[in-house]
């Protein structure tokens, strides 16, 4: 009965989570949303008794990656009104529901054939196994042979956020001489 009670309380966690991150209009608000969403989550991941899951849930996406979301946010100033008349990619417009409607077939699509198959085909030797070496050999594995893989793509973070910065603080001459000539201040 417990179990019922935690998987619901962080099912409402993650749905309501990610209703923030889709109807917030303060994008801070929205990145925060994100949080609860992948807190809820992580519920999820300790009542699966995956811990080493749920403490990098908490660690990597809660922390790290929200923390650099709300970094870019706030150096680019997204909160700040803009013009909502002017539209720089309408294609956008037509081609998300598009992407929207084709990656639900996907979903869709995968739960059916999901549904066919049986999740676990062989258990042989699993009873066997240790719980804590599946832990040993993950880390064995992340420090030694995929180490400069990590550092690597630290480091490309790191660039993307630099370049994202740079690309927003720019100033457009193009586009300025446009807003000029329409009447809009930047």
């Amino acid at each position: 009965m417990i179990e019922l009670i935690v998987f619901v309380i962080a099912s409402l966690m993650v749905i309501g989570g990610a209703l923030g991150v889709i109807l917030r209009r303060n994008p801070v608000h929205a990145a925060l949303s994100l949080v609860l969403t992948l807190f809820g989550i992580a519920v999820h991941f300790v009542a699966l008794e995956a811990h080493f899951l749920a403490a990098v849930q908490v660690i990597v996406y809660a922390g790290a990656i929200v923390v650099l979301f709300l970094f870019v946010i706030m150096l680019l100033g997204v909160d700040k009104a803009e013009n909502l008349r002017t539209e720089p990619m309408m294609r956008q417009r037509i081609l998300g529901p598009l992407v929207g409607v084709g990656v639900l077939g996907l979903v869709g699509t995968a739960i059916i054939v999901a549904r066919s198959r049986s999740i676990l085909q062989n258990t042989e030797g699993l009873q066997d196994v240790e719980h804590d070496d599946n832990v040993r050999q993950l880390a064995r594995s992340l420090f030694s042979d995929y180490v400069f893989a990590f550092e690597l793509t630290s480091v490309l973070l790191v660039i993307a956020v630099v370049g994202t910065v740079l690309l927003a603080r720019r100033p457009n001459k193009g586009l300025q001489a446009a807003r000029k000539k329409a009447g809009v201040e930047s």
